[in-house]
């Protein structure tokens, strides 16, 4: 089975994640994509996020979406890790199982060479396909640096249409956040029978 794999924090997962995984794999031919969630700690403490949803909730939330999306593949195996494990060795563990590639987006190309470790090894034992969204040019990026020019070859990059260009789960995060506030604040001065009526759940 053709496999993509499809790690990060997904911190919450927004269409962006899914739908454009989606198109890859269908312009590549993959069978599925495996959504592999990231430990809280390694979020909040080495990635330095302002907050992250615990392990369970984000779990919960790809275990959702893939309901009804044959495609999909969510694991829990980063998750029950003691540590983060690093990408490479979750891929050798999951290779007896598939044929796998890492899907990154271009974000992540520009930190490969200084923000991962095992990148000529994932290369050369399973290939790096990049979603090519956001304006930036994955060739320039990839020329621009001799690391990623050696490397070159193992790469498949695949442009992806105008969608999304401003959804991140930062955003989404700010949002629940304002959420959040506005109910409270809406508490605190109205009757709290009447919260749901003044903001209904489809406004």
């Amino acid at each position: 089975m053709k496999v993509l794999y499809f790690g990060g924090a997904f911190n919450p997962p927004t269409r962006a994640h899914i739908e454009l995984a989606d198109l890859v794999r269908q312009e590549l031919g993959f069978d599925k994509v495996l959504f592999m969630p990231t430990k809280y700690e390694y979020i909040r403490f080495e990635e330095g996020k302002d907050y992250a949803y615990p392990d369970d909730v984000r779990l919960a939330m790809l275990q959702k979406i893939a309901e009804n999306r044959d495609w999909m593949i969510v694991s829990d195996h980063e998750l029950r890790q003691e540590v983060q494990p690093r990408t490479y060795h979750t891929l050798k563990q999951l290779s007896s199982e598939y044929e796998l590639k890492l899907l990154i987006g271009t974000d992540w190309l520009k930190k490969l060479e200084t923000g991962w470790t095992f990148i000529p090894e994932i290369c050369r034992e399973f290939g790096i396909v990049v979603m090519q969204r956001d304006g930036d040019d994955a060739e320039t990026i990839i020329q621009a640096s001799p690391f990623l020019k050696e490397l070159e070859p193992y790469f498949t990059v695949v442009p992806l249409p105008d969608l999304f260009q401003n959804v991140s789960s930062t955003m989404v995060r700010t949002a629940v956040s304002r959420i959040v506030e506005a109910r409270r604040y809406l508490k605190d001065v109205v009757m709290p029978e009447i919260v749901d009526e003044l903001v209904p759940e489809e406004s």
